[in-house]
């Protein structure tokens, strides 16, 4: 199945050199991180983690959002979802791998890395965070793969692929739950430190990850011969609805949590990023941007008439993408850093260099993802062909 890969179109073969573009301008400039260190970075004492683990962290929603065909589909033998559910697994190739480069971005020199294999710590969450992540990829690489192959040969794939499948299902839900593990289990950041923050993960990874699903769907509805099905990308459509409604229902019970109870330490950080404080305020306008964007979406969206709508459709899910990043990426990264546990504010802002080698490991997550789809696309025109 691999010659598919290099078979396409013009456009196909222009897209991945625009891609490998951007990528290589990423490299060279994480070469001259690599050489000098970090602090080429907007990184600080204060600081320890920006925009690559803002990367890093919505990308594992992305990722875990393609449960939300699976389940449906596999457990529930929902049929509308079977034309595209291989697409939501190869997705989620695609996001773990940025989220794995970003990582090894963050940590300046990627031999650290094997610290985590080197010195295991079960007690670590990072030592669970790098279990799950993997685990997930080669589950999302297997199966996708031989469901594919079996698709393209006409017959039933191998029963232990069905095994795997219903592993896979509990791996989604970790590989985030996990993640917010990471930040909640710190003590003293007192933003993170909530029970609440694993279910908004996963509430803000369900909507995410289906909105940018939905939105390849109409890239490769337009430049190919296959239909991922208007059934299917309605229902992703609710999905999306009540995960962000569910995802701003949590961020109003910190809301009401922080500021009935009075405690110092959690409402100044949910003041700083929306009010300000002092003269610190950089993030102020994308607080704001991001509550917007999900609080528009969500009037929008619980109107069938306009949920369905497949002009809307797109749009919808370009606000609820950009919303989610916004709060889940920057938002949640710098506001558990901002202020300082002696309250003393530091902000962050990304480098030009950072934002460089930040769209270079969007550009390689994006050439992975062009290829995967590539071959998916042509396998599945083939069969109906």
């Amino acid at each position: 199945m691999l010659e598919n890969a290099i078979k396409g179109t013009k456009n196909y073969w222009l897209l991945l050199m625009v891609l490998a573009g951007i990528a290589g301008v990423g490299f060279l400039v994480y070469l001259n991180q690599f050489s000098y260190g970090l602090g080429i970075t907007g990184l600080s004492r204060d600081v320890t983690w920006g925009f690559y683990i803002a990367q890093f962290t919505f990308l594992v929603g992305v990722a875990a959002g393609g449960v939300m065909l699976v389940l449906p589909y596999y457990l529930h033998d929902y049929k509308a979802f079977g034309r595209i559910t291989i697409l939501g697994e190869f997705l989620a190739v695609g996001a773990i791998i940025m989220c794995l480069l970003f990582i090894v971005a963050d940590m300046g020199q990627p031999i650290r890395a094997m610290n985590v294999i080197m010195n295991a710590t079960p007690y670590s969450m990072l030592f669970w965070d790098f279990i799950v992540l993997n685990t997930y990829l080669v589950l999302n690489i297997v199966i996708g793969w031989k469901l594919l192959e079996a698709e393209r040969n006409y017959v039933k794939p191998p029963a232990w692929v069905k095994l795997l499948i219903y592993f896979s299902i509990p791996c989604a839900f970790g590989i985030h739950t996990v993640t917010a593990y990471l930040y909640c289990g710190l003590p003293g950041r007192h933003f993170w430190l909530t029970a609440v923050l694993a279910p908004r993960f996963l509430a803000s990874a369900f909507a995410a990850g289906p909105s940018f699903l939905i939105i390849l769907c109409f890239i490769v509805r337009k430049f190919t011969k296959f239909d991922p099905g208007t059934k299917a990308m309605q229902t992703l459509m609710k999905i999306i609805t009540y995960a962000l409604i569910a995802n701003v229902f949590f961020f109003a019970c910190e809301l009401f949590t922080a500021f009935y109870s009075g405690i110092p330490s959690h409402i100044d950080h949910i003041k700083y990023l929306f009010v300000g404080h002092e003269g610190h305020g950089v993030l102020v306008p994308w607080m704001w941007a991001s509550m917007i964007l999900m609080g528009l979406s969500i009037c929008l969206l619980v109107v069938p008439s306009i949920r369905n709508d497949e002009r809307m459709m797109p749009v919808l899910c370009v606000m609820v993408f950009i919303g989610t990043w916004i709060d889940k990426g920057m938002g949640m990264m710098a506001g558990g850093f901002v202020p300082n546990p002696m309250h003393h504010y530091n902000e962050y802002v990304p480098t030009l260099k950072e934002i460089a080698i930040t769209l270079g490991v969007w550009a390689t997550g994006f050439i992975v993802l062009t290829i995967l789809y590539k071959i998916a696309v042509s396998i599945k025109e083939e069969v109906r062909a």
